[in-house]
């Protein structure tokens, strides 16, 4: 399976940008579709994540994104969706979508078998 990450960008503190994260290959060993990011310097940090096997999509957050980002799913086109809201400069990071065999949601990097390459998102005005 591949990931494709899109959709960073330089925003502004307050405004909004969307990733997307397509998947291409054999999926249905998978249960969820994460996002993570990684700022400089610092470690990756689990951000959000999504069931993608079942017809119900369960949606988990980070406390430090709760509220301001919004994780979906489009199962036609295999594509998960981050919407960043009301964006902080703290929110500046590489953000990595990756999916997850466990059968549970997990926050562990480790848990996460496949990876997109990541794309850059700057908060900044």
């Amino acid at each position: 399976v591949q990931l494709q990450a899109s959709g960073g960008g330089l925003v502004e503190p307050g405004g909004s940008l969307r990733l997307s994260c397509a998947a291409s290959g054999f999926t249905l060993d998978y249960y969820y579709m994460g996002w993570f990011r990684q700022a400089p310097g610092k470690g990756r940090e689990w951000v959000s994540c999504i069931t993608i096997s079942r017809s119900d999509s369960s949606d988990y957050y980070a406390d430090s994104v709760k509220g301001r980002f919004t994780i979906s799913r489009e199962s036609a086109n295999n594509t998960v969706y981050l919407q960043m809201n009301s964006l902080k400069p703290e929110d500046t990071a590489i953000y990595y979508c990756a999916l997850s065999s466990q059968g549970y949601p997990s926050m562990a990097t480790a848990d996460y078998e496949s990876w997109g390459q990541g794309t850059l998102v700057t908060v900044s005005s």
